[in-house]
């Protein structure tokens, strides 16, 4: 039963190089929009000709500037993705020593020969490596056509919502097509290469091929740390001495850090994001093949199949194309109103289009009944198998997608200043920044119930119907609309990017009230991007943690909470993601700590910078980001990276297991809090300059002191939301695959016991 081999083969690789030439296809149409001797020039139908505005003339003066600030904002990204990668390519080279020495180091057991161990340990590098260098060519596109994207954006806004909103969504979809279409290619580009290697040893050639995800996972976590740290030391320093101390407007081009704070949009919330939602990807497409591996899908070796998570990755691509044609072409936000419901139309469109795509591809490449391996509830064997259908299979993938949907717009709801939660924390602004951060807080808090209660259903659902398997297919349909939630995504920090080409540009307020418009809904839309990876990271957190409890052989029956080593590390896991955000808040205070004393220094010191007359020294400040990023990215990337290794390795597997899962579990709950507060109060602040409706009249707007106070709790919130919060999902996903990858050292280490208790004479 299930599809022919070869169609298999054909759908996969059609589906991601579609989706790249689509990508190709709507870039040339962002392309069509250009900024060329000053000018904007629009091209259509093979014809050049100047827009209404630059007939009329005095325009060209505003163009230009806004490619001058288009480049200084490219170059400056550039210049730190090249210095990052640098830093990056070394931590690259030495992970693979480490993993092709650890793993061909193994002790061979049941059956399997040293070749067999050093074969893994080759291959899982290759993977590892491979991963990596996808995930910065993710990163590195999204920054490419972000910056490229950012000055159309703004002088489009001149001709209306419509074209501005069209030309920032497409260049979104742009890196949402390219990073789903690489990242799928190269991983059935990799399993096909490897396949001629292993042969017959289907279990072999997925187990290798979860380095791929490992790869993935610590490139974004470096990339998320890094970014996040950078974009917001400039955004707390400019903020802080522009808004607060100098009362000049954001993006005031006399701020010295408005440079390096539009460098750190890219840089952060879309080479970051990219990085992370791709790992997201690789990891739960990694963890559904290496548990089907083990199964009768593996053991009888049914490509179809075995290729059923790619296959619905595949489609997905397909589904999201047909999707972004209603937001670019058949019906745009024309109207500041339309914004907001035309991207979350997007994620409804998408889930309800993919939801009979997936009961096909699981009914047609799945077997009608399949066996898969689940813990035993008995002491006698290990494992008992479970006997799963194929539409079981698109229950999952339903739990997950539509799972994804309601994460997303619950946090829309505590996100977006259209509803309630946040106008009341704007409100609450009135009595200062104090009562202002106690609601954002509250705020935050309460947004953990519905995604916690989602997720705990899926986690239900799937480990009911297949096990393990269930949870990793759950985490697929979260994912399988990856390209639109990337869309939308990227679409909020170019119309950020915007908004401030236009201030610097001298635009006029028209023109920022429509760029401020596009990116108070790309805020909101940002927060559920962030929403899905966390969602989708406690799922394929889980499903991985499954398969390193099997790859580690870890005995399920006797293992259990009330076991010292599992509940310390349970203790020392939950501790983790508090350890992780002090570090990287702290690393946020420093840099912008910094930057406030640069900012006021030139402000002080360089004659005519406040008057405007003369230009601040902008490379000074996207110096201070950039060497802060770099340096303070190491220690909570060691702490990730060493942990599952130095704890499996001396203290054994159950305790690592109690890691794992204890920084799953605090660590959710932490991200959704940190993710939507800081957005709450980010577009409190929005709500308040506004000034769109009677209740935010009465605050006063821009200038006014509800208005400061909401700049300080923006201020707060901006490391919660843009550095540590979207950090933690990666954590969580990193230290469950790299335990995956390196579980049979782990076991190799006094069978399981640890080091430590080994030599102390206290294995059990």
């Amino acid at each position: 039963m299930g599809l022919p081999d070869g169609l298999v083969a054909s759908v996969i690789p059609a589906a991601a190089v579609i989706g790249i030439l689509f990508a190709v296809f709507l870039w040339k149409r962002v392309a069509a929009i250009q900024l060329v001797g000053g000018r904007l020039i629009s091209s259509q139908n093979g014809r050049e000709y100047l827009l209404e505005e630059e007939q009329r003339g005095g325009e060209e003066e505003v163009v230009a500037k806004a490619a001058d600030i288009q480049k200084s904002i490219s170059e400056g990204a550039s210049s730190f993705l090249a210095t990052e990668y640098y830093y990056l390519g070394i931590f690259m080279v030495i992970m693979a020593v480490i993993i092709s020495g650890l793993l061909s180091s193994v002790t061979p057991e049941d059956g399997r020969t040293r070749n067999d161990e050093v074969r893994n340990g080759i291959f899982s590098t290759i993977s590892f490596v491979l991963g990596g260098a996808t995930s910065i060519l993710s990163g590195y596109l999204g920054m490419q056509i972000a910056t490229y994207a950012n000055a159309r954006t703004a002088v489009e806004a001149r001709k209306g919502i419509a074209p501005a909103f069209m030309c920032a969504f497409r260049s979104g979809a742009v890196m949402g097509f390219l990073l789903s279409g690489f990242g799928l290619l190269n991983l059935f580009l990799a399993i096909t290469v490897f396949s001629r290697f292993f042969g017959d040893d289907w279990r072999g050639l997925f187990e290798a091929i979860t380095g791929y995800g490992l790869g993935g996972s610590s490139i974004a976590l470096f990339g998320r740390v890094a970014g996040g740290i950078y974009t917001k030391a400039a955004d707390v320093g400019a903020d802080l001495v522009g808004k607060v101390e100098k009362d000049i407007p954001e993006d005031d081009p006399r701020n010295p850090a408005v440079i390096a704070d539009n460098v750190g949009d890219n840089v952060g919330d879309i080479a970051g994001m990219g990085a992370d939602l791709f790992g997201s990807f690789a990891e739960s497409t990694c963890a559904a093949l290496v548990i089907s591996a083990v199964s009768s899908l593996g053991t009888q070796h049914n490509y179809s199949g075995m290729m059923f998570p790619l296959l619905i990755s595949a489609t997905g691509i397909i589904v999201c194309l047909a999707t972004t044609f209603i937001a670019t072409d058949l019906k745009p936000a024309k109207v500041i109103s339309e914004i907001e419901h035309t991207l979350k139309m997007q994620l409804i469109i998408s889930t309800l289009l993919m939801t009979p795509v997936a009961y096909g591809v699981a009914v047609l490449s799945l077997p009608a009944e399949f066996i898969m391996n689940v813990p035993s509830s008995t002491a006698d064997k290990p494992f008992d198998e479970k006997t799963v259908k194929n539409w079981y299979m698109f229950v999952c993938i339903s739990a997950g997608l539509w799972g994804g949907l309601l994460v997303g717009l619950q946090t829309e709801y505590f996100t977006s200043n259209r509803y309630k939660p946040v106008q009341d924390v704007a409100d609450a602004c009135r009595t200062g920044a104090a009562t202002d951060i106690i609601f954002g807080l509250a705020l935050g808090y309460k947004s953990c119930i519905i995604p916690t209660i989602v997720i705990g259903v899926a986690i239900y659902v799937g480990n009911t119907l297949a096990g393990m398997f269930g949870i990793a297919c759950c985490a697929l349909g979260m994912l399988s609309t990856l390209a639109t939630g990337l869309a939308i995504d990227a679409y909020g920090p170019i119309s950020d990017n915007a908004g401030g080409i236009a201030e610097m540009a001298g635009m006029g307020e028209d023109i920022r009230e429509r760029t401020d418009a596009l990116d108070a809904a790309g805020n909101t839309t940002a927060a559920i991007g962030k929403g899905f990876a966390i969602g989708s990271a406690a799922l394929v957190s889980l499903a991985l943690f499954g398969a390193y409890v099997t790859r580690a052989r870890i005995d399920m029956i006797h293992s259990s909470i009330l076991d010292p080593r599992v509940f310390a590390g349970l203790l020392f896991g939950a501790m983790l993601p508090y350890w992780f955000s002090a570090m990287t808040m702290k690393s946020v205070g420093k840099a912008a700590l910094a930057m406030v004393h640069e900012v006021r220094r030139q402000f002080n010191t360089i004659a005519g910078l406040m008057e405007g007359t003369t230009r601040p020294d902008y490379k000074r400040c996207v110096a201070i980001s950039t060497q802060a990023a770099i340096t303070e990215m190491i220690a909570p990337g060691a702490l990730v990276m060493l942990t599952p290794v130095l704890v499996g390795a001396l203290f054994g597997t159950q305790c690592l297991a109690g890691v794992l899962a204890g920084s799953l579990v605090s660590g959710v709950q932490l991200a959704v809090s940190m993710s939507n507060t800081g957005g709450a109060w980010d577009n409190a602040k929005k709500y308040i300059e506004a000034g769109a409706t009677e209740h935010a009249r009465e605050l006063g707007g821009k200038g006014s002191d509800c208005h400061k106070a909401a700049v300080i709790g923006d201020t707060v919130g901006d490391p919660l939301k843009d550095t540590s919060g979207p950090s933690l999902n990666i954590l969580i996903k990193l230290m469950a695959v790299e335990s995956l990858v390196f579980a049979p050292f782990f076991y190799n280490c006094a069978h399981g016991q640890g080091l430590i208790f080994s030599w102390l004479g206290l294995a059990q």
